[in-house]
């Protein structure tokens, strides 16, 4: 089952993806963590994620690009967290699929998808905000939001989070 999750900054879109995960019960839970540091406080930042994952029994794979070379035991729950930082990292980071990023990040999800029991993505909604952006963050909003819309077709549920409120977009079996 793949569940697509999406919501503005500060919405409680994380907590909400962590707790899917914790109520299909079943162990391995994974936790695909694309956020790449920067600098020491996102250091930091990662390891106190990382901490509170492990108490509720996540393992955590770091990956910024090549999701599809990411193996994950069959049946496990996978949580991505999050799609806005993976297109990110696979258009900018060297070694990142550059211009085929769309394609790569697709490739990497059915990839997951043909060895997880269940996989919900977290992804941003960034397009609300009414600012003219530059013409490359522009490029990048273009991707993520071609990337929402085909995962959201592909999903079976996807759901919007709005001030910690879970509102269902697209409900499909359980």
């Amino acid at each position: 089952m793949l569940h697509l999750i999406t919501g503005g900054s500060g919405s409680g879109k994380s907590a909400y993806a962590e707790q899917c995960i914790l109520d299909f019960g079943a162990l391995p839970r994974i936790y695909i963590a694309t956020m790449y540091p920067f600098d020491e406080e996102s250091h930091r930042r990662i390891a106190r994620h990382r901490e509170m994952r492990r108490e509720k029994q996540f393992s955590t794979v770091e990956c910024f690009t090549n999701l599809k070379e990411v193996q994950v035991p069959a049946g496990a729950n996978v949580l991505l967290e999050c799609l806005s930082n993976l297109t990110a990292n696979e258009l900018y980071q060297e070694g990142g699929a550059g211009e085929g990023t769309e394609e790569a990040v697709l490739e990497g999800v059915e990839s997951l998808l043909g060895q997880a029991e269940n996989l919900v993505i977290v992804t941003n909604e960034i397009f609300s905000d009414g600012i003219l952006y530059d013409r490359e963050t522009r490029r990048y909003q273009k991707l993520l939001g071609s990337l929402n819309r085909r995962l959201a077709a592909r999903a079976d549920r996807v759901t919007e989070v709005v001030y910690g409120i879970p509102l269902t977009v697209k409900k499909g079996e359980a």
